[in-house]
């Protein structure tokens, strides 16, 4: 049982709101946290069928049983409650009455903006960041191991073989968030599209692209990558153009929540392929905007993340908003910092001003180049918030 960075903030909102959700991708930790926040609450799991069948067939004599708040994970699978819960939260006007978990982000809101609007705080748990991770004294040794593992709590805590879980990872998500989200015939075709859009992590999304390669028409790869995004698997980087003229591309980039579900995508099996693979460049940055990401989402914040590229080729792999400032951040997986990684930045300074730029990279010093702050790969907790 790890500490999550969230709990603090879901505490407080249970203060305010008489129901408080927690989203993620399955796995992530949220029935852990939840009842590691609310340990003195009743716990009602709908992926038991029995419970499930009992939350549809009867809402109000279900939520009876819970008359001083109760947990109840997978929430969306009884959307018939959500009506019921908004009417309880009402009468007994009660703050944290209600704690909601679920891995279908869409579903959760959709049911949650009919009938709970303005009374429940949201908020998002991924995988462990590197900061939870060193905070539980399971950071890896090595930069190649945290690529392959992964920052999924169960690996660590039982110490599990990561291909093996993943494996196992896949195959129940295919078979049970898929199928629910949205009915997709061909399960192997999907997996074939899964591992399509892997080797694409850390690049602009093309759907024609991935459309052709898939054979499949372009509506049903933006349904699938719905798909993807709604159960927390991928997620898009909006691009930066304020102020820019036409010449800047204005298609978001794709990136996985995490790299061990990634390099199982792309059958990488052991560290050492990573030394010379070919796409180790998009998993690292994957890596790094991942765990920007999550500094963000576990502190209950809205993501200010961006990338810049124009059309000719210049480009800023991360932008970092803070109130009317903007800090570029380029990621590079090299252990050694020359020259030409400076290029962008250079050319990013002729066109805006700032105060801090960073670049990431795969070496171990901290130190100064080019008006830059050169930053290793494990001391990016926290430069976020």
């Amino acid at each position: 049982m790890f500490k999550r960075n969230l709990i603090t903030e879901i505490k407080k909102a249970a203060l305010d709101y008489p129901v408080v959700t927690i989203t993620g991708p399955r796995q992530s930790g949220k029935t852990t946290l939840a009842r590691m926040a609310f340990p003195k609450k009743d716990y009602a799991n709908l992926e038991e069928p029995e419970t499930r069948r009992f939350a549809i067939e009867d809402p109000k004599g279900f939520l009876k049983k819970y008359e001083t708040g109760v947990i109840i994970d997978e929430a969306h699978k009884a959307p018939e409650l959500f009506s019921y819960i908004q009417v309880l939260a009402d009468q007994r006007g009660k703050n944290g009455q209600f704690i909601l978990t679920g891995s279908h982000h869409f579903l959760l809101l959709e049911a949650i903006s009919q009938s709970l609007a303005g009374r429940a705080a949201i908020f998002h748990l991924l995988p462990l960041s590197s900061e939870e991770l060193k905070n539980a004294g399971i950071y890896p040794t090595g930069l190649n191991e945290l690529l392959l593992k992964g920052c999924y709590p169960r690996i660590y805590d039982q110490d599990l073989d990561p291909y093996r879980w993943y494996g196992n990872y896949v195959n129940t998500y295919l078979e049970r968030d898929v199928r629910s989200i949205k009915k997709v015939d061909d399960l192997m075709l999907f997996q074939r599209f899964m591992k399509l859009v892997a080797a694409r992590s850390g690049c602009v999304l093309n759907y024609a692209n991935i459309a052709n390669d898939l054979g499949v028409s372009n509506n049903t790869v933006k349904g699938w990558m719905s798909i993807l995004e709604a159960s927390f698997i991928i997620f898009l980087l909006p691009p930066y153009h304020r102020n820019f003229n036409k010449r800047v591309i204005k298609s978001p980039k794709l990136y996985f929540y995490d790299t061990g579900l990634l390099c199982y995508l792309m059958d990488i099996q052991a560290t050492a392929v990573l030394d010379i693979h070919p796409l180790r460049g998009q998993i690292f940055e994957t890596l790094i905007v991942s765990d920007f990401m999550k500094q963000y989402y576990h502190k209950g914040l809205k993501p200010r993340l961006f990338f810049w590229r124009d059309k000719t080729g210049h480009e800023i792999d991360c932008l970092i908003e803070k109130g009317v400032d903007i800090y570029p951040a380029e990621i590079k997986s090299s252990q050694t910092v020359n020259d030409a990684h400076f290029e962008h930045l250079d050319y990013w300074k002729k066109l805006v001003k700032f105060e801090k730029s960073f670049l990431i990279y795969g070496g171990s010093s901290v130190h100064k180049r080019h008006g830059c702050e050169i930053l290793p790969y494990d001391h990016i907790e926290r430069l976020i918030v």
